[in-house]
């Protein structure tokens, strides 16, 4: 089986909170199709009366997401298709920004690139203290223009401009809670979930128009994201052809 076609997202419902999890081989990095799956997911529980709030995770150990997929990267030869292809993290963002349940972000490993903006999509995000972030983009002649809103307005400009300036670096998951990624970072997995579970059971129980009312002052403001990111898809297209970048893609792939 073709690695952009491995993967799956995975739901399951236990009262009044839906887990939805994302899994790919190559580290959680996600191919078109398993963005689209995880947009469509978020979207179909924001619009379930039973869901009171969800649950965002990957599988695996150390690894929360590694951004896109390589693959379908170095396969790009045009606009159309590299807009098409940038747009798939926008769709996650979006999707969890319209969505009108609370969204809890589990976070147990390394997020890079796209992973950083899922991260800073949620509306609550916990994280283990190996849960490391990254913004490479720049290190391969493009830039994280799509994520970027998202990650800035939970992090501000200058957290952000460090991550996509620096983009060889590893930030710590203790920098990224004191630069207001993260909520709480804890020692496992294990005690994370507790967390999530505690967290969980108060939120089942709470109201659900106060919920939705609090999610709505959260995202005042980025109504135009829609228009935004798709611009932002547009110029990681154009710049994805470039000579530079293919040549910063092809050094990349001989490490």
């Amino acid at each position: 089986m073709e690695i952009t076609k491995q993967g799956h997202v995975t739901i399951s419902h236990e009262n009044g909170i839906e887990t939805i999890e994302f899994y790919h081989p190559r580290s959680n990095s996600l191919p078109g199709k398993l963005l689209a799956e995880l947009a469509n997911a978020i979207k179909e529980a924001g619009e379930k009366d039973s869901v009171k709030a969800i649950v965002l995770k990957s599988a695996g150990d150390r690894a929360f997401c590694a951004g896109a997929s390589f693959d379908e990267l170095i396969a790009i030869n045009d606009f159309e298709t590299g807009k098409v292809f940038f747009s798939g993290f926008a769709n996650v963002i979006n999707a969890c920004r319209k969505c009108p349940k609370l969204i809890i972000g589990r976070v147990q490993g390394k997020a890079v690139g796209g992973g950083v903006g899922v991260a800073s999509a949620v509306d609550y995000c916990v994280a283990t203290k190996f849960a490391a972030v990254k913004l490479s983009e720049l290190a391969v002649g493009i830039g994280p223009f799509v994520v970027g809103p998202a990650v800035e307005r939970k992090v501000g400009v200058s957290a952000m401009s460090q991550l996509a300036i620096n983009a060889t670096e590893w930030q710590t998951a203790e920098w990224a809670k004191a630069k207001g990624l993260y909520t709480d970072i804890f020692d496992t997995a294990a005690e994370m979930d507790q967390a999530i579970q505690a967290l969980s059971d108060k939120l089942s129980g709470s109201n659900p128009e106060a919920m939705r009312l609090l999610k709505e002052v959260f995202w005042q403001g980025t109504e135009h994201w829609d228009d935004l990111l798709a611009q932002r898809a547009e110029l990681s297209g154009k710049l994805v052809l470039s000579d530079f970048t293919k040549n910063a893609i092809n050094s990349f792939q001989k490490k």
